[in-house]
């Protein structure tokens, strides 16, 4: 099939290596270059799962959690950089990672967990932009939660822009919450030396540690790790030792940046909670009581207006980021490779599902308790993100001189340790109260044996890369055996089909399909009809389109004949794709030749899915002509 073709084997490969770094002359235009992919990494690290926490933390415990914070983002800084190293040196994302070195079994449960991570995710991102959007408006929160399905169409558009409009477009989101945020800081008046002393580690009680591994858990997320390694790929860089050294500076400059203003934004939320909320004694861990107290606390009506609009900017970037996650997750794990647009609604519906299970049977009442389970359901997948991760860019044998050095390397397992051991504590010290008011010993087996599993699975990633052995660099199976050439056959069309479009190049159409055909070939004229009248009656149809079509269709094959061609006509109605397939497929055509435009933005989506729904329709080649914009 002769239409664009993505490999398969590379990560977002739509975009992958589209940035070239090296054309900039002027030095500073080159180091800008290589700046976005952290920053598209970074929403993931303030979206609306962190304002739960946050909130919480900081409502109910003042500053006493900013540490938390703190260490969180020292952890995502590290993570993200070891992520940024192993797409920029090997070439591979963490799920092709996974694959080449994992069982098959092994790599399954990986890509199901990080499947539950990238819901759990836009779980918090569909109940945030749905909270936004009630608080903005007033619109019931049911609904709020249906409308994030059309955010499918934004994602499309800003996919066909191109990556580094996508990674402008999130920047300007991410203003837009820094921005509110700084505004509503000004309006609280925080004593600063009280949020200093937050910067010492302590934990009040149990509920803190809760909420704290929550806060981790919204602040270093699996699927970014997935995601950032695949995004540092979009940068076509020289793969010589100075063009790695110098795309892994600029990368780790890149990640220091936007994950300290990630940290700011969280810091803010929290120090907000605590100077408005907890100094006044009020408990607050809803998004929307602490949005309608605002004003009252702060004596402004510009600041629940600030909140809201910053909750919905803060959903609508992280839900963008998720779902290239998501994409990166399935095409690394399993190389299947989907429309954005099914990926983006199969994601969506995973998340809206529960979201509107929740809110019919408990009320708004429990939104805020889910998006604090989902932080925490995150939190628990870390570590098969993160353990892997910290092998693979510590194996001298894939990773040559850009290995991690020792000190990176135990800091990299220190913070595994940490994350692995919070986990087991915090699942330890909820399952002990369900284990004391419950006495379903069905749901207390259920338990134990996820338990066994989750700590047996953890170990087995942890020891397998030691002991196994490892299959060389680069082995993922994506193609057969290299054995050379076999004997070339060229093909001979006979019977070549042109989609006509009755347009100003029709005649490059045709001219392209000659150029393809023999002496003795037969060129199938086809146009589609696609009047009103031509969608009710089919072949019955005979308004004046209609006829004006058939009479083109027969100027064209008459010329045709006249320059000694062997050529035919055929019209077709109603839908443009089916009509086209079934034509070809009807004239056993063993060629098309069709055009394609060149729209950017949505009219690509609108109109190049003729294109790809024609090419899924028939088995035989396709000629895809771009004809012009």
């Amino acid at each position: 099939m002769m239409n664009k073709h993505h490999p398969p084997d590379r990560s977002l490969s739509e975009v992958h290596a589209s940035v070239d770094v090296s054309k900039h002359t002027n030095r500073w235009k080159r180091v800008l270059s290589f700046f976005g992919p952290a920053y598209l990494v970074s929403v993931g690290y303030m979206d609306p799962g962190n304002w739960a926490t946050d909130l919480a933390g900081g409502s109910k415990f003042g500053y006493a959690l900013l540490w938390v914070l703190l260490m969180s983002n020292i952890m995502a800084l590290l993570l993200q950089s070891l992520s940024a190293r192993l797409g920029i040196v090997r070439g591979r994302d963490l799920a092709q990672a996974n694959r080449e070195t994992y069982p098959k079994g092994v790599n399954f449960v990986l890509y199901i967990l990080a499947e539950i991570a990238i819901a759990a995710t836009d779980l918090a991102e569909v109940l945030g932009m749905a909270i936004g959007i009630h608080l903005l408006t007033g619109l019931p929160l049911i609904w709020g939660v249906a409308i994030t399905v059309f955010d499918t169409l934004l994602l499309l558009l800003l996919q066909r822009l191109g990556i580094r409009k996508m990674e402008a477009f999130i920047i300007g989101l991410v203003a837009v919450v820094a921005v509110s945020f700084l505004v509503q800081i000004i309006m609280a008046e925080p004593v600063a030396s009280e949020v200093v002393k937050g910067f010492v580690p302590t934990f009040p009680n149990d509920e803190a540690l809760y909420i704290a591994i929550g806060i981790i858990g919204a602040t270093v997320m699996p699927h970014n790790l997935y995601l950032h390694s695949a995004l540092v790929q979009t940068r076509k860089i020289s793969k010589t030792s100075p063009g790695i050294k110098q795309a892994l500076k600029w990368s780790f400059v890149d990640s220091a940046v936007a994950l300290n203003v990630a940290f700011l934004v969280n810091a803010a939320i929290l120090i907000l909670a605590a100077a408005v909320f907890f100094k006044n004694g009020l408990g607050v861990a809803e998004i929307g009581e602490a949005h309608q107290l605002l004003e009252g606390m702060l004596g402004s009506k510009l600041a629940p207006i600030l909140f809201a609009v910053a909750l919905i900017a803060a959903g609508q970037s992280s839900t963008i980021t998720g779902t290239l996650a998501g994409q990166i997750v399935m095409e690394g794990y399993l190389r299947l490779r989907i429309n954005p647009w099914m990926r983006r609604l199969l994601t969506r519906l995973l998340a809206i599902i529960p979201a509107i299970i929740v809110i019919g049977l408990f009320g708004d009442k429990e939104v805020d308790s889910l998006l604090i389970f989902s932080q925490v359901v995150l939190s628990m997948q870390l570590g098969f993100a993160v353990i892997p991760l910290i092998h693979f860019v510590s194996d001298k044998k894939t990773m040559g001189e850009f290995a991690i050095k020792p000190i990176v390397k135990v800091s990299a397992w220190l913070i595994a340790s940490v994350l692995v051991y919070l986990n087991i504590k915090m699942v330890l010290s909820q399952t002990t109260g369900f284990f004391d008011e419950s006495g379903s010993i069905f749901w207390k087996s259920v338990i134990i044996a996820g338990g066994f599993f989750f700590l047996a699975l953890l170990v087995y990633i942890t020891f397998y890369p030691l002991f196994a052995r490892r299959k060389a660099a680069g082995s993922i199976d994506m193609h057969p055996e290299l054995t050379g050439l076999q004997q070339l056959e060229t093909p001979s069309y006979k019977r070549i089909a042109v989609a006509m479009e009755f347009g100003e190049h029709d005649s490059q159409l045709i001219s392209h399909a000659i150029g393809q055909g023999k002496t003795d070939s037969e060129y199938i004229l086809i146009h589609v009809v696609e009047s009103p009248s031509a969608h009710m009656l089919g072949l019955e149809s005979d308004d004046f389109e209609t006829r004006n079509d058939e009479q083109r269709l027969h100027f064209y094959v008459q010329q045709m004949q006249e320059k000694g061609f062997n050529a035919s006509g055929h019209l077709g109605f109603r839908n443009r794709s089916k009509e086209i397939a079934r034509l070809v497929k009807d004239q056993q055509a063993d060629l098309l030749v069709i055009g394609a435009h060149r729209h950017r933005g949505l009219k690509d989506w609108l109109y190049g899915e003729t294109i790809n729904s024609v090419r899924h329709e028939i088995n035989i080649p396709v000629l895809v002509v771009n004809v012009g914009n």
